[in-house]
């Protein structure tokens, strides 16, 4: 199983989680891409790193 994942993008095509994590240093971005890895990887992700957010079908919080 793969999940895909897909960042939120501005009207203007911006993207501010890429922004965000292009930000980031480098040992803080390896944590990041290990996170998103096992969640896009894993078919029962613990929730400590994922979350449905609460009145939605299909938004989910990646929780790093």
């Amino acid at each position: 199983m793969e999940r895909t994942i897909i960042f939120y993008k501005t009207a203007e095509g911006k993207c501010p989680a890429e922004e965000f994590l292009d930000s980031l240093p480098g040992k803080v971005i390896q944590k990041v891409t290990r996170v998103l890895d096992l969640i896009r990887e894993t078919e029962k992700v613990p929730p400590i790193y994922l979350k449905k957010l609460h009145g939605s079908d299909d938004i989910w919080e990646c929780r790093i």
